[in-house]
């Protein structure tokens, strides 16, 4: 922790430079409070502070309900105070007129820079975690009882004029056979991994009725004795998903759920379907927003969203907690109930119950958590279903296709980011509250002028976004991850231009690793980035391109072979070039269990 502590004080003297104010009260305040509180004054207490100076930006005044346990003058703390003097006014706590941009980073970057770092929570966090995951879910179905017929028409009615195309689309493909199911990368509650997925043995009765498992488990009919192998379970009998932890806050975990490997499988092929959609020219015909919609590959209009709301103050951007695990399953049969192949198949690779550490198997009200692979898609139809009934009921005007292709540009989810209009922001709120999401009031924004969405945030229009730290410092080579990661951390603040702590971290790194050259961003190397270019120590001999010696990542993907059906199946699955440009894809597969960095000549550019 010492060394997370004197990367702080060194960037603080850098931001105090920056902003000609001094951070040596500071400095002694973060040593005193880390000595005593822990590595939760840093991963915990400071993080809470950033959010506090984001409330009280967004509602142009600081006032005694933030900055909690922190010392006062006047009307400001004295924590930071040099820094916070530039941006509000310390008799009043009023916001001036012109605040500080880089004093408004400055204090972010040292709040929250260790907010994200990837320890594992307390056992009591954790125990917490899974118990607010089962109060969410007693939740849920309290919110489903409590909806009215009047509700569930409107959404009804909305969700079919946003998405009625898209979704008569893959219900088509879904009755016509055209859904080609998918493995993912993850991992899966029955723990197959890699190759070994392609030779699962258990199939549900009710995939059975919409999947067949002679057309989903077989490369062809002609294996047709290889069913005598293949496990029925009925609904009963079905794996629940493995509920886990991982790593997100010191504060709280990410919780996800595992899904079985059966579920996943036909989850992927129906997202492939769904994405394929978009871009059906029936569907960009009649329903010409959903392209745009539907960018879940693209977090970028997020961003320049973002970037136009903290500018011109005409959008709002809000997150939600607990996102996925609060869409309801009664939502989502909503949306579905006039595609009925569809619904079909989504309620049949859906997964009906969970296995909760600490708690009894429990039966899911919610559509799923974070870990199917129909959740994003399905919740991101969902909210945006939610949205714009929302402005709908603030315009007191029954929604048309006319209005949602006038506000597509100004209404965007991507996961639990949502971006609206600031007129219709209060209605929208109302009616996410509705129908059961929680807005989470610290994380979103409307009244100042900061906005966050996606990774990035912006004040006025100027991009205040920092550089966090994700893993401890590494005091040793053989800490392959540790390495990676603070070398990354190097190259972040390097070019967000905290060059003086960029010196001080270069010569830790050399402490851990001999070797560590200048080169590209695109260079394999584990190399310092700079301005001025890069090394050349020597050229290859056949390709005459710069080379450095340096430490490379390396890691090796499990042996796990595969032959037989299994790898015809595979064959057949293939999407493109995949996996088959893998010349040894039915020797090793999966995730590699390890990851390692080599000292080797490779390419500076």
């Amino acid at each position: 922790m010492k060394s997370l502590t004197m990367l702080w004080m060194k960037l603080a003297h850098e931001c105090a430079s920056r902003c000609c104010t001094s951070a040596t009260f500071d400095c002694k305040t973060v040593e005193r409070r880390s000595k005593y509180e822990g590595l939760s004054f840093l991963t915990i207490t400071l993080p809470t502070f950033g959010k506090d100076l984001e409330k009280g930006l967004d509602q142009m005044k600081v006032d005694r309900s933030l900055f909690q346990g922190f010392t006062w003058r006047a009307g400001l703390p004295l924590f930071l105070g040099g820094f916070l003097d530039r941006v509000f006014d310390r008799s009043s706590g009023v916001l001036l007129d012109e605040p500080d941009i880089d004093a408004i980073r400055s204090i972010r970057q040292l709040t929250l820079m260790f907010a994200k770092i990837q320890l594992k929570c307390s056992d009591a966090r954790e125990r917490a975690a899974m118990s607010s995951y089962i109060e969410c879910e007693k939740e849920v179905k309290a919110h489903d009882a409590k909806l009215s017929s009047a509700d569930m028409a409107d959404f009804n009615r909305v969700g079919a004029i946003l998405f009625r195309d898209l979704l008569t689309e893959v219900d088509r493909k879904v009755y016509y056979g055209e859904i080609t199911p998918k493995h993912g990368p993850g991992a899966t509650a029955d723990k197959l991994r890699g190759n070994a997925k392609y030779r699962q043995s258990t199939w549900t009765d009710r995939l059975e009725e919409i999947f067949p498992s002679g057309e989903f488990l077989l490369p062809s009919w002609s294996y047709y004795s290889q069913l005598d192998d293949v496990t029925l379970l009925e609904p009963g009998s079905e794996k629940p998903v493995r509920v886990i932890s991982v790593p997100k806050t010191q504060k709280t975990p990410r919780i996800i759920a595992v899904e079985p490997t059966a579920m996943q499988y036909a989850q992927q092929g129906i997202l492939e379907a769904i994405l394929e959609a978009r871009f059906s020219g029936q569907v960009r015909k009649n329903s010409p927003w959903v392209a745009s919609m539907f960018r879940v590959e693209d977090q970028g209009l997020n961003q320049s969203m973002a970037l136009e709301g903290s500018l011109k103050g005409n959008l709002a951007t809000l997150d939600l907690s607990e996102a996925s695990d609060r869409v309801s399953n009664q939502l989502v049969r909503g949306l579905l109930r006039n595609h009925p192949h569809l619904h079909r198949a989504v309620d049949a690779s859906r997964s009906r119950k969970a296995d909760v550490p600490g708690h009894s198997i429990v039966r899911l009200a919610k559509f799923a958590s974070m870990g199917s692979a129909l959740t994003f898609p399905i919740e991101m139809m969902v909210f945006y279903t939610i949205i714009y009934l929302g402005i709908s009921r603030e315009l007191k005007t029954p929604l048309d296709r006319r209005a949602v292709k006038q506000l597509s540009d100004k209404v965007r989810v991507f996961g639990d980011d949502i971006i609206v209009p600031v007129d219709y922001v209060r209605s929208v709120v109302g009616a996410l509250q509705t129908f059961g999401s929680v807005v989470n009031t610290g994380k979103s924004f409307w009244t100042g002028r900061f906005r966050e969405s996606c990774g990035k945030e912006y004040y006025a229009g100027e991009d205040v976004s920092i550089v966090r730290v994700r893993q401890m410092l590494p005091t040793q080579r053989k800490d392959a991850t540790g390495v990676i990661s603070v070398v990354s951390l190097r190259n972040q603040l390097y070019h967000a231009g905290y060059w003086a702590t960029v010196k001080w971290l270069d010569e830790r790194i050399e402490d851990v690793i001999r070797h560590f050259p200048t080169v590209l961003p695109s260079s394999p190397v584990l190399g310092r980035h700079s301005f001025l270019g890069f090394e050349t120590q020597r050229m290859h001999e056949h390709l005459h391109s710069p080379q450095v010696r340096g430490y490379v990542v390396s890691s090796r993907i499990p042996s796990d072979p595969l032959d037989g059906p299994g790898a015809l199946l595979k064959f057949f699955l293939k999407r493109g070039g995949q996996p088959s440009v893998d010349r040894r894809h039915l020797e090793r597969s999966g995730r590699p269990h390890a990851v390692d960095i080599k000292l080797r000549w490779a390419s500076s550019v």
